[in-house]
């Protein structure tokens, strides 16, 4: 009944910049959080970047200072401004997203994944 996607992955030089962006759709009745997630070669998969309903914002100290959620986010989706790339962010990042969604007269609780997009930072 909802379904994610992510694009905007791609090749990259270390210090270059990336933006990624989730798009959620279907009978989507409220959204609780977005969130963008990684899992690199050998890890498991990591949290990244969140956006609450309530407009806050977490991001991993890893990340912090060089990721960024904009604020000019369209409903329903999730973009983040990824700067000053390293070869550690190297990873597939999955976008994930809660709420509700209206089914048969009820509304119920979600938590779906997209299928992830690649993001390779290389020399």
């Amino acid at each position: 009944q909802v379904r994610v996607v992510e694009s905007g992955g791609g090749l990259v030089q270390p210090g270059g910049s990336l933006r990624v962006s989730c798009a959620a759709s279907g009978s989507i009745s409220s959204i609780n959080g977005m969130g963008w997630y990684r899992q690199g070669p050998g890890n498991q998969r990591e949290l990244v970047a969140a956006l609450t309903s309530g407009g806050r914002t977490n991001y991993a100290d890893s990340v912090k200072g060089r990721f960024t959620i904009p604020r000019d986010n369209a409903k329903n989706t999730l973009n983040l401004q990824m700067n000053s790339l390293k070869p550690e962010d190297t990873a597939v990042y999955y976008c994930n997203v809660d709420g509700t969604y209206y089914s048969g007269g009820y509304h119920k609780l979600f938590s779906s994944w997209g299928q992830g997009t690649q993001v390779t930072v290389s020399s």
